[in-house]
């Protein structure tokens, strides 16, 4: 690291855990985050001054005055932009020394072939069950760690996966089929455009999704495999639900 990044990163240098050894993970960190919206925003923000190396960005959207009630890596004078662009553009005024790929298209079954190789974690940030489902079944197959996080008027949750891999025990981690083994009826979730959406929830949901990939990336502290944290805006509340692999309980059966 040059002496710029060691003063940029002190504090973390600072912490035993994560230290020179794990800045420099940081830096060799390449991450794919789908969707540069509500929380792709935060995601972006932190994972950008941690000093993650390379983050790749998922989007086919663009900027505009309603998204900017929560989608903070944007502003008002890139209204209209490739959300990409305005998110790339963001970040190298906050760390030069990230580098940003950008694809300016929906991640999807289709697309993923092009969009995975050449990282090592990917975080979904997006706001459909399409492309939820699509970035879980994409990066099983892929051998990759995914966050994905949801978010809800006041509420929302995060979890990670790591299908392929198996726990202390010797049962394999649970998929996120595991968790939703299907899609809800569109009627029955409607989006924030119909049902409205607190700017800050976002905020809340993200940073911790960034915090579980610094986690991962770093190797410290113990990621939500198996398990799905949920927020309650309103209550101030944090619970935690633990879930199985269906495939691990039915070998054991």
């Amino acid at each position: 690291m040059t002496s710029d990044e060691i003063a940029r990163y002190h504090r973390h240098i600072l912490l035993p855990e994560v230290g020179g050894a794990g800045q420099q993970k940081l830096k060799a960190a390449r991450v794919l985050v789908i969707g540069a919206g509500g929380l792709g925003a935060p995601v972006l923000q932190y994972l950008a001054a941690a000093g993650v190396g390379t983050l790749g960005i998922a989007d086919d959207d663009r900027v505009s005055l309603s998204n900017l009630q929560r989608q903070v890596i944007h502003d008002t004078g890139t209204i209209g932009e490739m959300k990409t662009q305005s998110a790339a553009d963001a970040i190298a005024r906050l760390n030069p020394h990230v580098r940003v790929i950008r694809f300016e298209e929906r991640f999807s079954a289709d697309t993923a072939t092009r969009h995975l190789p050449g990282f090592d974690l990917v975080i979904d940030g997006s706001d459909n069950f399409d492309t939820r489902y699509a970035a879980a079944d994409a990066t099983e197959a892929a051998l990759l760690p995914l966050v994905t996080g949801a978010v809800g008027r006041f509420d929302g949750s995060v979890t990670t996966l790591k299908p392929y891999e198996s726990d202390a025990d010797g049962n394999l981690n649970p998929r996120y089929r595991d968790l939703f083994p299907a899609p809800p009826p569109e009627s029955l979730i409607p989006s924030c455009a119909e049902a409205g959406i607190i700017g800050a929830l976002t905020g809340v949901i993200g940073t911790l999704m960034a915090m579980e990939a610094i986690k991962l990336i770093t190797g410290i502290g113990e990621p939500l495999i198996g398990r799905l944290l949920l927020y309650d805006g309103l209550s101030s509340r944090f619970e935690t639900v633990r879930y199985r692999c269906k495939r691990a309980r039915v070998a054991a059966e």
